[in-house]
């Protein structure tokens, strides 16, 4: 597992974004780990979130493909920022940010300079845009923002899309949101880290009991997409 992952697990725990135990999730599942990533609301974790997602844009995307990077209103606002000053800071990459406004629902009927007017940032004919945001679970912000900036702008590449973790789980609905995302889009998805490398990384470092394994391990057992059912026993 590269150093970056490995220091981002111990970043989540240190800020308490990732939690042990037994929680109720939206869905109504009980997990036995949540993220939280609303606790990253000072200056040191936006600082540290911009190594972390530029650690992994460097080891996942060339520079050359890519020349924007957006992050969907509100949570991928600071992390698109935090991201492009990570670039230049640690990897002397120099690249242009953008994001969306939240504007009400209807813009269907909205002239092309009305939509322009809600994308800061300049965005361009034919510009190669990776995407940042903290998670993906209906992946709805991220339809709505391609659409918008397709619709501001002609011939867009979108290189992929860069998350926090990723789960690997399905949905209520059986659907791996992930997996449906890039198909939809045909945009990959990179997590920063998932939970299998998580769990890897806890255990290796003794940071996570047995019994506490077990419980993530049944959870994905019962939850888990296809992949993660290949790896889990």
């Amino acid at each position: 597992m590269e150093v970056y992952k490995e220091e981002f697990i111990d970043f989540l725990l240190r800020k308490s974004a990732l939690e042990i135990g037994e929680f109720k999730l939206k869905s109504g599942r009980i997990s036995p780990y949540f993220i939280n990533t609303g606790v990253f609301d000072d200056g040191e974790s936006i600082a540290e979130l911009g190594y972390f997602y530029s650690s992994t844009i460097v080891d996942n995307f060339r520079k050359e493909d890519y020349d924007i990077i957006f992050g969907p209103a509100y949570k991928g606002i600071p992390l698109a920022v935090a991201t492009v000053i990570g670039l230049l800071g640690y990897f002397d990459i120099n690249k242009g940010y953008s994001f969306n406004r939240k504007e009400p629902k209807g813009y269907g009927e909205a002239t092309k300079q009305d939509k322009q007017n809600w994308i800061v940032g300049k965005i361009k004919d034919g510009d190669r845009i990776l995407m940042v945001d903290d998670v993906l679970t209906t992946g709805h912000t991220k339809y709505e923002a391609i659409d918008l900036l397709k619709s501001v702008a002609d011939d867009l590449r979108f290189v992929g899309l860069v998350i926090a973790v990723d789960r690997k789980e399905v949905g209520t609905d059986g659907i791996n949101a992930v997996k449906q995302f890039e198909q939809k889009t045909g945009i990959p998805v990179r997590p920063i880290v998932d939970i299998l490398e998580i769990k890897t990384y806890l255990s290796k470092e003794g940071k996570i009991s047995e019994a506490e394994l077990k419980g993530i391990d049944d959870y994905l057992k019962k939850y888990g997409n296809e992949e993660v059912k290949r790896w889990v026993k």
